[in-house]
């Protein structure tokens, strides 16, 4: 399939669309290189359009997406039950703010409610808007109901973690490059590792407002927990009165075969962290999720948004709620996340050294000696295929949900050739 050219009509603003359209992948990235903060460093290639799992950059190139926005496109490109939603709310209304009510927000709360099991929304923008927002809330929380002194709560979290890039969460970061250059930093944070249930035991104290951390550590490589590790945290801090704060930013929303990520060990945390997916890869859409015995802590004026909870949002937020409910994506991630693992398994030992996957979702390590996590995803990328590397030798997959057995098997057959 190939890519077609907007025909530019007689209006200046239609030949200046025509004239961007004109340029050819190299041209805007190097148009990009000279205007754009070099604050990414992303593949070369530049994707115009897309369609469920499939994107065709401006010279009609196709690649099968296998990042799928970090899972913000878990139900791929453009699906028509979000792209509906979204158009038949342009032509009624976006934004009014929070200073006035919409006719989209109650649905919207009262769906994540009840997708979750908890009672109460507090609905941002972006991912890290959602982090730092149920720190601010967990603070509120020790002070008012647990008798934290003033100033005095902190939080546990998890080493390499991943939970945004403000200044708050990297401070937190124990990754050089997300942290270094960019302190000072707020206190009242104490890193552990990962996975280690006596030394989150040791951290935790009196002052502890909560305890932070990834059910799957993403950024890291696809970390998965110990069995038990999660039913230990949820051990931990009931006994101790400190909330469990889950990030299921990008492990939530059917990534990992189930609708949370912490399902898994048939555990929920008092504080839940929605993002990206939520957002139905339309528009940003974040939440903070918990009972009202603590969210109930924050009053008018004391925490807000202007784009959080707007009536577009919450319109392709419904929508994605409607998606999850039939259990179809849950599955789809189950029987295609074996798919992958078998795959997997069969080419560890020749060119995988080791790899980690539950659900549709994979960390996969490639020999060193075969080169690093971005020279494999460039050799991908020359198969049509895109994937993203992390640390080192390592590559993420993550393909939208909605991606076909053959396609999957096929990226598998792409990643053996660029590996042997």
């Amino acid at each position: 399939m190939t890519a077609t050219t907007p025909t530019a009509s007689g209006s200046p603003a239609a030949a200046a669309d025509g004239a961007r359209a004109a340029r050819t992948s190299r041209e805007l990235i190097r148009a990009e290189e000279s205007s754009l903060a070099h604050n990414y460093h992303p593949l070369p290639v530049v994707v115009a359009r897309a369609e469920g799992t499939w994107v065709w950059d401006v010279e009609g190139r196709r690649y099968l997406d296998m990042l799928a926005g970090y899972s913000a496109l878990n139900f791929g490109h453009r699906h028509p039950a979000l792209i509906e939603a979204a158009h038949r709310q342009l032509d009624q209304l976006t934004l009014t703010s929070r200073a006035f009510h919409n006719d989209r927000l109650a649905g919207f709360a009262e769906g994540v409610a009840e997708l979750t099991g908890l009672s109460m929304v507090l609905p941002m923008n972006t991912g890290a808007e959602a982090v730092e927002s149920g720190i601010k809330v967990a603070r509120k929380w020790a002070y008012e109901v647990k008798g934290v002194a003033p100033d005095q709560a902190t939080i546990v979290v998890a080493a390499d973690n991943f939970h945004g890039r403000t200044t708050t969460i990297v401070g937190f970061s124990s990754d050089p490059v997300a942290r270094d250059g960019f302190g000072p930093f707020a206190p009242g944070f104490r890193v552990v590792p990962y996975n280690d249930l006596a030394a989150l035991e040791a951290a935790v104290d009196e002052t502890t407002a909560a305890v932070l951390i990834e059910p799957i550590q993403g950024e890291a490589g696809v970390v998965i927990p110990d069995d038990g590790y999660l039913r230990g945290v949820r051990e931990l801090t009931r006994r101790t009165g400190t909330l469990f704060i889950a990030d299921e930013i990008q492990s939530g929303l059917g990534r990992t075969g189930t609708t949370l990520a912490v399902e898994h060990e048939s555990v929920m945390p008092d504080v839940l962290l929605l993002g990206k997916a939520l957002g139905g890869g339309i528009v940003p859409v974040s939440a903070v999720v918990a009972d009202r015995a603590v969210l109930g802590v924050l009053g008018p004026g004391e925490h807000g948004s202007t784009f959080g909870g707007n009536p577009l949002a919450a319109a392709v937020g419904s929508a994605v709620v409607d998606l999850l409910r039939t259990g179809e994506f849950q599955r789809r991630a189950t029987e295609l996340g074996e798919v992958l693992r078998t795959g997997l398994a069969t080419l560890t030992g020749k060119g995988v050294v080791g790899y980690r996957c539950r659900g549709l979702w994979a960390g996969v390590d490639v020999d060193p000696a075969l080169g690093t996590g971005r020279e494999v995803s460039e050799r991908l990328m020359a198969e049509g295929i895109l994937v993203k590397d992390t640390h080192g030798s390592t590559i993420r997959l993550a393909p939208p949900l909605t991606i076909t057995r053959e396609e999957l098997e096929g990226a598998l057959a792409a990643l053996e050739k660029v590996l042997g």
